[in-house]
């Protein structure tokens, strides 16, 4: 079944961006932004966490999450450990929520309208983990060029 490669790709980049924000030597540098750097890496994380809670945890695992966007990329200087805390945090809803799946869930429509028409829930699974992977891809830059 799709979930189990789900769960996988889940996994490995939550993790992934677990490592990458423990990694920052110079834990300011998670916040810093420069020139054509519009979003920091913490706030791509704060993003990914909202954006999965929501998707994944208030919409199919009914988790009662509120998500607040504009927040995901005007909070600043949140510690290092607290965003790791919600990336493990994530992980844990994110495995509870696909283990719960069967494959009628996966087939069904999406229970909202996110791309202004009707997707399954299989399909926009995959591309919440494709928009993981491409913010992953970001952060991985970010820490590289400005953790110095």
């Amino acid at each position: 079944m799709i979930t189990e490669a789900l769960k996988m790709l889940f996994n490995r980049d939550l993790n992934k961006l677990k490592v990458e924000i423990e990694s920052y030597q110079n834990e300011n540098a998670i916040w810093m932004i420069d020139k054509n750097i519009s979003n920091s890496a913490g706030n791509l994380c704060l993003h990914l966490m909202g954006n999965i809670n929501t998707y994944i945890g208030k919409q199919l695992g009914n988790t009662g999450y509120v998500r607040n966007r504009p927040l995901e990329f005007s909070l600043k200087d949140i510690p290092k450990t607290a965003l790791i805390d919600k990336i493990e945090n994530t992980i844990v809803m994110v495995n509870t929520v696909l283990d719960s799946l069967t494959q009628d869930d996966l087939e069904a429509i999406y229970p909202e309208i996110v791309f202004e028409e009707e997707m399954t829930t299989g399909f926009f699974l995959i591309h919440l983990s494709t928009h993981l992977a491409y913010h992953l891809g970001q952060i991985n830059y970010h820490r590289r060029l400005l953790d110095f």
